[in-house]
């Protein structure tokens, strides 16, 4: 017999590749919702792996799952195909190696039903080195505009980039898609999701737990897609300063953090196409730096790095090392 529900159908987006021995907990998270009408949509993105059959196992315990099989053409393009194969009012994207507290979309959807195109909470970090659970909320609920989502974006206040740990009404993608064959495609749109909404309901409690593993695309060993990251942030740094001139401190801070997340996994390249590519971002980031420097909003991490490059690379090489294993303890 069907199940009727009173509440609209929201559809939980998942792009699933290479997470075998991930994508269970992720499920068990999203299927255990307190929230219950769900359209649960897995793209199995041409895994080579056991996801894409567990994945299916998991279909025949859930009606609500449907699970689609495609050819790999990346989390852009997994996101895409789940935008246009879902049928729910809402939409919320879930990475399938994090986890969710299991009344993740109910407290979403009580926020975003009080009259609002899209709300959004805060993270748990997890690093699977150490087993540290990172608290990234404070506990406060605001509503902001777009624009102000925009600039707490762009100096990591609060408002986070990511795809995830959001609900958004369908019609916000009406124009709106993730740029295929882009990593870092988050940075690329949630500032033109953001822009659409005259305002957004943000709780800023943790309900998401994004999992950092040693293999992700943040930390695995550099390549010249990771240069994707400034490619996007520039993209949106173009589009914001045009429609808000008065923005632009706060994005040529984002550009710079992009600068440097960039370089700071080039530490160590050999080629010479690296090393060139390293040099043309540690002279973007000294030309900058004084402006920079000089904005209030600058997070203190971000001032200490562009002082440690301004007395030479094998400086800043040598800080940015001691820094990253004191973090890890």
């Amino acid at each position: 017999m069907e199940i009727r529900y009173s509440e609209p159908l929201i559809s939980v987006i998942v792009p699933v590749y290479g997470v075998e021995k991930y994508v269970a907990k992720c499920l068990d998270t999203i299927i255990n919702q307190t929230y219950r009408n769900l359209e649960i949509i897995l793209v199995d993105d041409g895994t080579k792996d056991r996801s894409g059959i567990i994945c299916e196992e998991y279909a025949k315990r859930d009606g609500r799952i449907k699970v689609f099989h495609k050819e790999n053409g990346g989390l852009s393009d997994a996101r895409n195909y789940g935008i246009e194969h879902s049928t729910g009012e809402y939409l919320t994207f879930i990475d399938s190696d994090d986890y969710l507290d299991l009344d993740y979309v109910e407290f979403l959807y009580n926020l975003i039903k009080k009259g609002y195109r899209m709300s959004l909470c805060s993270l748990h970090v997890v690093y699977t080195s150490n087993g540290h659970i990172e608290n990234k909320g404070n506990g406060k609920e605001v509503i902001l505009s777009g624009k102000q989502c925009i600039e707490m974006m762009c100096y990591h206040e609060e408002v986070d980039t990511a795809a995830y740990a959001k609900l958004m009404h369908r019609d916000l993608f009406d124009k709106v898609r993730y740029p295929k064959g882009k990593i870092f495609e988050d940075i690329g749109t949630s500032y033109l999701l953001f822009d659409q909404c005259d305002e957004i309901i943000c709780s800023f409690v943790p309900k998401y737990y994004y999992v950092i593993r040693n293999n992700s695309i943040v930390t695995s060993e550099f390549n010249l897609s990771k240069l994707d990251l400034i490619e996007m942030t520039n993209q949106m740094a173009d589009y914001v300063n045009v429609k808000y001139p008065d923005l632009e401190n706060a994005t040529l801070r984002r550009r710079g953090y992009a600068y440097f997340s960039t370089l700071n996994q080039m530490l160590d390249v050999k080629a010479h196409e690296y090393i060139r590519k390293r040099i043309e971002i540690i002279r973007f980031l000294k030309k900058n730096s004084s402006k920079i420097i000089k904005n209030p909003r600058t997070p203190k991490r971000d001032k200490v790095a562009y002082f440690c490059l301004k007395l030479g690379f094998p400086i800043y090489k040598y800080a940015w090392k001691l820094y990253i294993k004191h973090q890890r303890g």
